[in-house]
């Protein structure tokens, strides 16, 4: 530890945090969530998921790998910041083309380490995700009274709508399949099924997942509408992660996938795309205590009693006490029996909440990009 510590974070309660600074200099303010991955942390930080949020790691080896444009979810970092327990070492790995530190500083994101991450994970647990300022000075200067007030100020999620800040400026077509050894990424070739991927925030490799398993993906922005989507002549829609409140996205989706549902098109959805869904068939979408991040969850299928385990990013979550009949709950979270999962009966439908194209994993619940590949082919020769 330094002689004077060169980042601070702080609380809404007023509890405050001093350790090692690195990155970004500067203040941001962000509500504070914890990830148990133990890897993954550059997909992470580039998950447009993590819109508002600073992310505390609970794996202490945090930048041990480096970092590569390959592993990229986004252009660059969405997340405001990380909270690391050790600092970031130099990287090990034959793909890395760059330090942590580095990256950070070049994309303006706040690092800070040299803390007791399990305490504040603990404080996280149990009093839900705080609103917090972290600030990174190297002369140690800090204004604790404005840093304490900063994070008080901090809005929130609920009822923030952040996919329109992390959607595509516009529509865009996608063919590059996931990375396999040794070729790395390949791209899809030939006639294949319509795919309309409404962007709420989606990952790289949610479009990778889409391709690989033979569909001809176009990427369309949140805010566009059935009329838009049907225009397209596609054969399926998907429906992506994203970041934010769902009720407050659902202002401009709900309309939208109610439109498709209406023209009888397969629909699969992940995350906020999950939520969208739900809303649309008039369930409700209800704020966590301090969500559910990291690569270890697990998930049970109801409806074959085999349990995955999945990747989760979302601190919101569908009530399954609303959902209407005809709606069927598919998947529950091992953790704490939250709605995971839902399909319409009798009809091509269905949406998780967990992340079933996580890279660098797990990868257990790839076989629902399958399932909507075959649904697609299933209508086209009905």
């Amino acid at each position: 530890m330094p002689a004077k510590p060169t980042a601070c974070l702080a609380l809404a309660d007023g509890t405050l945090f001093f350790g090692h600074g690195f990155g970004a200099t500067g203040m941001r303010t962000a509500e504070l969530c914890f990830n148990t991955a133990m890897t993954g942390y550059q997909e992470i930080m580039t998950d447009p998921s993590y819109a508002g949020q600073i992310v505390t790691f609970t794996f202490p080896h945090i930048g041990n790998t480096g970092v590569t444009p390959e592993d990229d979810e986004t252009a660059d970092p969405v997340a405001a910041g990380m909270i690391v327990k050790w600092d970031p070492t130099e990287p090990s790995n034959w793909r890395a083309t760059g330090h942590l530190v580095g990256w950070l500083e070049k994309t303006g994101r706040i690092g800070m380490g040299g803390i007791d991450t399990r305490r504040l994970t603990r404080a996280i647990r149990q009093q839900g995700a705080p609103h917090v300022a972290l600030a990174h000075d190297p002369d140690g200067n800090f204004d604790i009274e404005a840093l304490v007030k900063a994070a008080r100020g901090f809005p929130g999620l609920v009822g923030l709508d952040l996919a329109r800040d992390v959607t595509c400026a516009q529509s865009y077509r996608w063919d590059e399949k996931r990375w396999a050894w040794p070729e790395g990424y390949t791209r899809r070739e030939g006639p294949a099924p319509k795919v309309v991927a409404l962007d709420y925030g989606a990952k790289r490799n949610i479009l990778r997942c889409l391709a690989s398993v033979g569909c001809d993906v176009t990427v369309m922005p949140a805010t566009t509408t059935a009329e838009e989507v049907l225009a397209q002549n596609p054969d399926g829609v998907f429906l992506s992660n994203g970041p934010g409140d769902p009720a407050a996205t659902g202002a401009y989706a709900v309309p939208m996938i109610q439109g498709v549902l209406e023209a009888g098109l397969p629909i699969f959805g992940i995350c906020l795309g999950h939520q969208m869904l739900a809303l649309a068939l008039g369930a409700r979408t209800v704020k966590m205590n301090h969500g559910h991040h990291g690569a270890n969850h697990p998930v049970k299928d109801l409806e074959t009693g085999k349990v995955e385990i999945t990747s989760m990013n979302h601190g919101f979550t569908v009530d399954s006490q609303t959902l209407p009949k005809g709606v069927i709950e598919t998947h529950v979270s091992l953790f704490d029996g939250s709605n995971c999962g839902i399909r319409m009966a009798n009809r091509p439908v269905f949406s998780v909440q967990y992340h079933p194209e996580a890279s660098p994993g797990p990868q257990d619940s790839f076989y629902l990009f399958e399932r909507f590949a075959e649904a697609i082919r299933q209508r086209a020769t009905a």
